[in-house]
């Protein structure tokens, strides 16, 4: 690794091995390129955070999170960090992960082909498209 920052890749490190069965569930269908031939990675280096998992390629990260997250102000600064950062966050529930596994992976293509674009704020889904920040 070139001129890896080792306390950044051990705590990613840290945190790829202590994943939720959300996160394990989730990884199972995104690794090795399974969704629609798109490269993931876990717990990439963003800023100060560490994105769940990330697509280089679109510029995606997708968060799992517990409802401990709903409306989180620590979340919207991530997601804002991001964002600025040309990232675009798509935030998925542990529970839909879990039981709704297919429709997440259709989200996430969808964000990946496109097809979903715009900002979405629902309950059981949020979607904030990369922003130009000055």
């Amino acid at each position: 690794m070139r001129g890896a920052r080792k306390a950044v890749t051990h705590r990613a490190r840290a945190l790829r091995q202590s994943d939720n069965d959300a996160e394990q569930r989730l990884w199972s269908h995104l690794r090795n390129r399974q969704l629609g031939g798109f490269k993931f990675v876990r717990q990439l280096p963003l800023g100060p955070y560490f994105a769940d998992f990330a697509c280089r390629e679109r510029m995606l990260v997708v968060e799992v999170d517990g409802s401990q997250h709903a409306g989180s102000v620590t979340d919207q600064r991530r997601n804002a960090v991001m964002q600025c950062a040309g990232w675009s966050v798509l935030r998925v529930w542990n529970v839909d992960v879990l039981r709704e596994t297919d429709s997440v992976l259709e989200t996430i293509l969808a964000v990946l082909d496109g097809r979903l674009a715009e900002r979405v704020e629902a309950y059981d889904l949020r979607f904030y498209p990369a922003l130009p920040c000055g």
